[in-house]
């Protein structure tokens, strides 16, 4: 796997993503693409979220999931890319389990 092609489609697909939520989304909850996990073969993609308020993240992954197909459309457009993978959209765990460690933390 080429390292350096694997950061420069995660860095061009994280900001894809971030231009195609912020058109698309009502702006009920605040959305940021915080991550992006790529398959070793490149054939699927993960868009990982951070969605504020807390209560709207269902909500706002199945928006963006639902909106898959005109995601695809938007790379299409204002990309390069050739070979497109399959998206997937989903809460960032990680980022999620860091900010409630900073509440307990804070609440110290």
């Amino acid at each position: 796997m080429n390292i350096i092609k694997d950061e420069r489609m995660k860095e061009r697909l994280r900001e894809l993503a971030a231009e195609f939520l912020n058109r698309e989304s009502t702006r009920s909850a605040l959305l940021t693409v915080t991550n992006i996990e790529i398959s070793q073969d490149r054939k699927r993609v993960t868009i990982l979220l951070s969605v504020l308020p807390h209560d709207k993240e269902h909500g706002a992954v199945d928006f963006a999931n639902r909106h898959r197909s005109e995601f695809i459309e938007y790379i299409k457009k204002h990309s390069k890319m050739h070979l497109l993978p399959h998206v997937t959209f989903a809460v960032d765990l990680g980022e999620h389990n860091r900010q409630r460690i900073t509440e307990l933390l804070e609440t110290k």
